[in-house]
């Protein structure tokens, strides 16, 4: 059950105009019967003007009317549809100060290493604002040359199973609208954890590449229908040359 709003108020209405007992307005307002008992004598929330409950629709006058009735029937706060998720945090995530110069560094990784992550969720997990990271995306920050990406997940600013999460759900949007995805951004559509344990793929370097095409045998008979002439690979200067330099 859910805490009224101006739980010690409530009590002091409740006390000065309902037979309730201490108990059941304790329970109702999460107090201690003994702090209920102390509004009653004038010891407890003195000058506390009471608010009332039904008519600010928390209780109905039905379930007053039936603890008064019975001394162990407890009061049910009102049921509020709109009021449903309103505990949950809004706005950007908080960041201790001590830690507020290491976002910037973060928000290069996340855009680095999980490029589908959208700036709406970087903000959420580091808790920092859309025009920082698109400046951190294009590398237009202003001390940007300074600024190396880490984990946030080791620098403290969020958690692994939030950060998995977040790239589960970006994972699941781009798989749903059929967006394509080369093989590099396949890799990294994974958790850190994961990521951490792939093998890095080899590459061939461009100035060979094709030669992965062709056998040891192959490559040995294409140089022998090339005729070498074994003189040219010394470049021995001409006779005449020296003449000329005496």
């Amino acid at each position: 059950m859910g805490k009224p709003i101006m739980a010690k108020a409530t009590a002091v209405w409740l006390v000065d105009n309902t037979t309730i007992s201490f108990k059941q307005i304790a329970d109702f307002c999460e107090m201690h019967e003994l702090e209920v008992q102390g509004i009653a004598d004038g010891d407890v929330a003195a000058g506390v003007k009471g608010f009332d409950p039904v008519s600010n629709n928390q209780l109905d006058q039905e379930e007053i009317d039936a603890a008064e009735g019975n001394p162990q029937h407890k009061l049910k706060l009102k049921f509020y549809a709109a009021a449903v998720g309103e505990e949950k945090r809004r706005g950007p995530r908080y960041t201790p100060l001590s830690k507020r110069q290491d976002r910037p560094a973060s928000i290069l990784w996340l855009v680095k290493f999980h490029p589908e992550l959208s700036d709406g969720q970087i903000g959420k997990l580091v808790g920092t604002t859309k025009p920082t990271i698109m400046k951190l995306r294009d590398r237009t920050h202003w001390n940007i040359s300074n600024i190396e990406p880490i984990d946030p997940v080791a620098l403290g600013l969020c958690k692994q199973t939030e950060l998995d999460l977040a790239v589960q759900k970006a994972n699941a949007k781009i798989a749903k609208e059929g967006g394509g995805m080369s093989d590099d951004e396949r890799r990294k559509l994974v958790s850190t954890e994961t990521s951490l344990g792939m093998d890095e793929e080899p590459k061939i370097p461009t100035a060979i590449e094709g030669l992965e095409t062709f056998t040891l045998g192959e490559m040995e008979e294409k140089a022998a229908e090339v005729p070498v002439d074994a003189d040219s690979l010394f470049n021995l200067p001409d006779d005449k040359d020296d003449e000329a330099k005496d």
